[in-house]
């Protein structure tokens, strides 16, 4: 009797690390990206689609971070199409984007909602800013990265038509974290 309560009282102990522990994980300080407009893993909104797809207006969608590292001095951001039609196509590059913000509102490329010192570099379309998904009509569910990084540099000097390549290499040493926020679109 005495041995079962001893080990009830440990497994229950270490029950109760393990859900605090946890708790901890996700509540408490992991830098992190989101959407309003739709959760990690889950379909993109058509109205953020690109134009040429019905009902797409290529609105920028909205996202917003918590939690990055005190090193942090800036953010650059990435969203990459990573099904392999694709071939990496990048639908928005922004660096420069300050310390002080939190996200990019909704329509927040091609406009003055970007925060102050941001810059959009140009899309796989040819075109700066964001440039919504448009994948082939037929070729399966396509996997949209947004992939955050904070940055320990004040910003970034890109010309306006970079590469995803030379973006890759500009912010290499310079990562002090990264968030990853995946959407999906297909038609």
């Amino acid at each position: 009797m005495m041995l079962e309560l001893f080990w009830d009282s440990i497994i229950t102990s270490l029950a109760t690390g393990f859900l605090l522990t946890q708790a901890t994980a996700v509540a408490g300080g992991r830098f992190n990206l989101s959407s309003s407009a739709f959760g990690d893993g889950k379909a993109i909104p058509t109205q953020y689609t690109n134009t040429g797809v019905a009902g797409g207006k290529n609105i920028s969608p909205p996202l917003s971070w918590a939690n990055p590292a005190n090193e942090t001095k800036s953010f650059a951001l990435a969203c990459v199409d990573r099904h392999p039609i694709a071939n990496n196509w990048v639908h928005w590059l922004v660096i420069n984007i300050p310390r002080s913000a939190t996200g990019l509102v909704e329509g927040a490329s091609h406009s003055e909602k970007l925060p102050t010192g941001a810059k959009e570099l140009q899309n796989t379309f040819g075109t700066p800013g964001w440039g919504g998904p448009q994948p082939p009509r037929g070729s399966g569910s396509h996997q949209y990265e947004f992939l955050l990084y904070a940055l320990n540099v004040d910003s970034l000097n890109l010309a306006a038509n970079t590469t995803l390549s030379a973006f890759n290499k500009a912010v290499e040493g310079k990562v002090v974290t990264t968030a990853k926020l995946v959407g999906t679109y297909e038609r």
